[in-house]
Order: structure tokens, then C-alpha cells, then sequence
């Protein structure tokens, strides 16, 4: 391989092409990598015309012909199409990458070194490219109507024998089909002449039994090691061809007789006297001959070929190693968005049946627990239809404040309740003894009653402000703290007390001692009795 060619480098959309591989006389085949996205990478074949051929209409309309027919054949043993790339007016056709050689290579590698090619190998190699040929002349397009695919060009250059020992029909540049846009003109002869059939050479319609006569002649000369038709000119050829006389591969060496019919039978120049099919051809072959095995096959080929495997996987991996250099480095990973906006609460309303009182859950990182429970309550009911909303935070603070002074109130509203309550309670009349120890003891009365649920709720409610917002009342069992009291809670509504003549000496010292009132009891004004209701305190009306 030239340097030049080694240095060559072309991008076509996601391929890039490279150096040269094979040439014939109207394209070459390329190395070829498609590039994706995250490193991926895979070796690929790009063929295109040579300069003086691409941009003939004719010829890019052949080449364009053969990707449309082969990528309708599927099978291992045709060399897969892949795509089509049209990039400054020129046609290029991806195939599948294929580490082997031609069969042409191979047999001229061999004689070279005065080697033939071993009878099970041979059988395997054209056993496989007669099964690819029948794909072809079975292949069907979208709708299901047959191509009518003849290849036209069965040789040993275009069957390629894999590394893996699979051999691949390739190169359907000429072949002729039902659906083919560019049609030979009258006269024209396409393909290589030593492999054509009489019927080709007459000008006669072609079928896929012209195919199986053009795979004979490379069967013979796979098992003599020699030209089947030659000649000192074309024209010389072209006589060969049309008598017919083709003497049996057993001349040359030593082959099977059965060997020899299968043979004679594809070579035969009536068509109809040949075999019908390529299937049935191959199985007649592999009856006579049985075929080696792939890794065999491979095995051979590496032995046969291995100079050349080794001079292209060097050129392969040199390609594969300037890509990689050649790759731009990933992108830093971009660092993380500061949000600097203020934190912002989201609200999810529940929906309440229609008739019912809604509450609305929300969740809040910026309030505390206390003011928002206080927003929840005097929150409007929640709407059926109401959606997640997000807050703009100048309103939040707004609201927060507002918040904020409304608990304020509330705990003073609960706070002068509490008084009133307690001033109320000081100035009632001081019941008897016992009534007063049965009440202190919890003993229920005639005229106890159960207060009602939404006084008991307010009495509930306001306790807890009025016990926080003001200092701890210790228990009143003095006389001078039960009159500190009185002076502190006077009632302005309560009827004034009548005047009493002060008490001499002796009356006071023989008067027995009184208990001071316990005021402290009306806060609050209720008690719990043994059935858990709750009852206002006589001495607290």
C-alpha cells in the first residue's frame, strides 16, 4: 500500500474514509470508521468510483444500483450493505468490514508457493458462495416481488474468504435485476469474459443458471490449480467459450468422479441441462466433496495469506490509533447552577367533597411550625380544582408578618378572657363549708351541668396563652395573699359588700380562724368528674 493512500483522509458525514484496500477497474474499496456519539467507533469498507468514473450519471447510476439490490440480500455468505453517502457530488457505498482475502489472492498466494488448495476447502469455499448466490437470486423486494437478481460477474475476486472461514459474494455492481435503472445497451458485454456463459456471450436473456456456470468454472479451477479458459486474445477466449470442450478436473489431479459430474453439470453449455438452482448445486457438491470446516477454512486462510492479513491489521490499527488521538476531549462537566433567588414554597391543596369545610396542607421551609398552623386556620377553603402553586417570596414575607401579629393577638384576646374570668369568680359568695369541700373534691351536684362544646373550646384555648403570657399563681392558703388577690381582680359589676362593725379584741380572739377563700380555683373554672365531663365549679358562677 502506497504511503499516500495510507495518509489519505476524508470525512463523509459520520464516516471517514482512508487508505485502500482493494482496486478494480471501474472503483476501489476503502477503509472506512463510522463514528458516533460517546466514543463509539466500527470499521466499515467504503467503496467508490475511480476519479474519471464519478461523475459519469452512468456510472454512479450502476453503483447506486448496487446498493439498492444488495442491501435486499441477506445472509452470511453476501458481504452486507450498510449505507449510501452522497458528499460533493461523488457516491460512496458502506459494506461491512471484512478481515480475509479474495479467493483470487488466495489461489495466486498458493501457487506461488506450488501448493494447491486442499479438496475440503475448495468444497467449503464454493459450497458457501453458491449458497450466497442463491440468496440472491431468491432475494424479494419490500412488496414481496422477486428481484430476479443475476449476478453477471462471479469470479474469484468477487468471493472473499473470511478469516473466520465463511466465504461472501460480493460486488453486485453489474448484476442484472427487474428493478435495475441503468440497463446494459445492446451488445454490451459486462463481466469478466473467461467466467461468462455461452448464453452471455450470444446475447441471450440471462437467468440464474448463468450464475451456476460462472461458479463451475471457479469450482474447476479451485481443484486444478489452473485457468479453465484461456487464450492469446479475447477473441480466442470467446471461441473456448462457445465450443464448449472442457475437459474433467481428474486431467489435472486427483479428483473424485463424483466430483467430476458435479462439475461437468454446472459447466454444460445447454442452461436447461444444468442444475436449476444454486442450493441444488451446493448440496450436490458437498455430497460428492463433504466440505471442511469453518476453523479449518480460517485456519488455511491465515496459513495461505497470513503476510498480507498481517500488513492490513497493522494498517487497521494505525487508522483506529490516529482516530483516538485525534478525538476531541470530552467537555468539563458544567458546575452545579447557585440558585440565589429566595427559597420559594409550594402548596398542594387537597380537594374536599362539595357540602364539606377544606383545609389546605401546605408545606413550608421558610416558616415555623407554630405561625404556619395559624395561616392554615385562617386560610379560605381549598378550591376542587386547585392546582400546585409557587410562591413569590416578597408576598410570603407579607404574609408572615401578618401571621405573626394575628398569633400576637390572639394569646392577648386569651389573656383578658383569662382575667375577666378571674374577676368574675372573686366576688361570688363564699359557699358553705361542706358544699365547698364536696366541690374542691371533685363530687359532682344537683346543679352541676356540662358546659357547652364551643365555651368549653374557648375556655380550652384561651387557658394556655393567659399560664404562658403571665407569671406562675402558686396555690392561695393564706389570708394576706387571698386579700392580694381580691385588690388585684376587683369587679366592676358585682354588688358591693355590706359594712361590717370592726370586732373587738374579744370577739376576734374567740371567733374561730377562717380559711382563706381559694380564688385560684376559678382558673380555670371547670373541673373533670369521673365520666370525663366536664363541669364549671359552683363557686366559679
Amino acid at each position: 500500500m502506497a504511503p499516500a493512500q495510507e495518509r489519505e483522509r476524508r470525512t463523509l458525514d459520520r464516516y471517514t474514509l482512508h487508505g485502500v484496500i482493494a482496486a478494480g477497474g471501474m472503483a476501489s474499496v476503502h477503509f472506512g470508521r463510522l463514528v458516533g456519539a460517546h466514543g463509539f467507533a466500527r470499521t466499515v469498507a467504503i467503496k467508490r468510483l475511480h476519479p474519471q468514473f464519478a461523475r459519469d450519471p452512468e456510472f454512479s447510476s450502476m453503483l447506486l444500483d448496487e446498493a439498492r439490490l444488495a442491501v435486499r440480500i441477506r445472509h452470511p455468505n453476501v458481504v452486507t450493505t450498510l449505507d449510501s453517502v452522497q458528499a460533493d457530488d461523488e457516491l460512496f457505498v458502506v459494506m461491512e468490514y471484512i478481515a480475509g482475502e479474495s479467493l483470487s489472492s488466495l489461489l495466486r498466494e498458493a501457487g506461488r508457493r506450488g501448493a494447491q488448495v486442499p479438496q475440503p476447502v475448495g468444497s467449503a469455499i464454493i459450497a458457501g458462495a453458491l449458497a450466497g448466490l442463491h440468496a440472491a437470486h431468491e432475494a424479494t423486494d419490500e412488496e414481496g416481488a422477486a428481484l430476479q437478481i443475476v449476478h453477471r460477474d462471479v469470479s474469484p475476486q468477487n468471493i472473499l474468504v473470511g478469516e473466520d472461514g465463511i466465504a461472501r459474494v460480493l460486488d453486485f455492481g453489474i448484476a442484472r435485476a427487474a428493478v435495475r435503472s441503468q440497463v446494459s445497451r445492446v451488445g454490451q458485454l459486462k463481466g469478466k469474459l473467461s467466467y461468462m456463459a455461452p448464453e452471455q456471450l450470444r446475447g441471450a436473456p440471462l437467468t440464474r443458471r448463468a450464475d451456476i456456470y460462472a461458479a463451475s468454472v471457479v469450482l474447476w479451477e479451485v481443484l486444478t490449480g489452473r485457468r479453465l479458459f484461456t487464450g492469446e486474445c479475447d477473441a480466442e477466449i470467446f471461441g473456448r467459450i462457445l465450443e464448449g470442450v472442457v475437459q474433467p478436473p481428474s486431467v489435472y489431479g486427483d479428483v473424485p468422479k463424483a466430483l467430476d459430474d458435479v462439475v461437468l453439470r454446472g459447466l454444460d453449455r445447454d442452461p436447461s441441462r444444468r442444475y436449476a438452482t444454486a442450493l441444488e448445486m451446493a448440496a450436490a457438491l458437498e455430497e460428492a466433496l463433504p466440505p471442511a470446516s469453518p476453523r479449518a477454512v480460517g485456519a488455511w486462510v491465515e496459513a495461505t495469506a497470513g503476510t498480507l492479513l498481517e500488513a492490513r491489521a497493522k494498517s487497521l490499527a494505525a487508522i483506529e490509533t490516529s482516530q483516538r488521538s485525534a478525538a476531541p476531549a470530552p467537555p468539563p462537566p458544567r458546575p452545579a447552577a447557585v440558585d440565589d433567588a429566595p427559597p420559594r414554597d409550594v402548596e398542594a391543596r387537597l380537594a374536599q367533597p362539595s357540602g364539606g369545610r377544606g383545609r389546605a396542607m401546605r408545606t413550608s421551609v421558610t416558616v415555623p411550625t407554630m405561625t404556619r398552623t395559624v395561616e392554615d386556620m385562617a386560610r379560605p377553603v381549598a378550591s376542587a380544582l386547585a392546582t400546585p402553586v409557587a410562591a413569590a417570596a416578597p408576598p410570603r414575607l407579607a404574609s408572615a408578618q401578618l401571621v405573626r401579629a394575628s398569633t400576637l393577638a390572639l394569646g392577648a384576646s386569651a389573656l383578658v378572657l383569662a382575667v375577666a374570668l378571674g374577676r368574675s369568680c372573686s366576688v361570688r359568695p363564699e359557699p358553705d363549708a361542706p358544699q365547698a369541700e364536696r366541690a374542691g373534691a371533685g363530687e359532682s351536684s344537683p346543679l352541676a351541668v356540662a358546659p357547652a362544646p364551643g365555651l368549653a373550646a374557648l375556655a380550652s384555648s384561651a387557658a394556655a396563652p393567659a399560664v404562658s403570657g403571665a407569671a406562675p399563681v402558686a396555690p392561695a392558703t393564706s389570708a394576706p395573699a387571698a386579700s392580694a388577690s381580691a385588690a388585684v381582680a376587683p369587679s366592676s359589676t358585682a354588688a358591693a359588700p355590706k359594712p361590717v362593725a370592726p370586732a373587738t379584741a374579744q370577739e376576734r380572739a374567740a371567733a374561730p380562724a377562717r380559711t382563706a377563700r381559694p380564688r385560684a380555683r376559678c382558673v380555670p373554672p371547670y373541673y373533670v368528674d369521673a365520666s370525663g365531663i366536664r363541669r364549671i365549679k359552683r363557686e366559679c358562677l
